[in-house]
C-alpha cells in the first residue's frame, strides 16, 4: 500500500473524522448514526492510504513511491 495522503490532507481528515464521530454523542436518534461516517476519514487519515485517490490516480503525499 502506497502512501497517498500527504501532510495537510491527513490533520484535515483525522479533525473532519472526529468531528463526525462527535455527532453520535450530540444527535439524538436515528440521526446520531450518520457520525459513523467519521470513521472513513479518520481511518484514511491515520493509515495515510486513501483508495479513492489510487483508483482517480491523485496523491497529495509529497513522496511519491514509498510504502506504509
Amino acid at each position: 500500500m502506497k502512501v497517498n495522503v500527504g501532510g495537510v490532507d491527513k490533520i484535515l481528515r483525522i479533525v473532519v473524522g472526529l468531528g463526525l464521530l462527535s455527532l453520535i454523542l450530540i444527535l439524538e436518534g436515528n440521526a446520531r448514526w450518520w457520525g459513523l461516517a467519521g470513521l472513513v476519514p479518520l481511518l484514511t487519515g491515520l493509515i495515510n492510504f486513501c483508495p479513492l485517490y489510487t483508483f482517480i490516480g491523485f496523491s497529495s503525499s509529497t513522496t511519491k513511491g514509498k510504502s506504509a
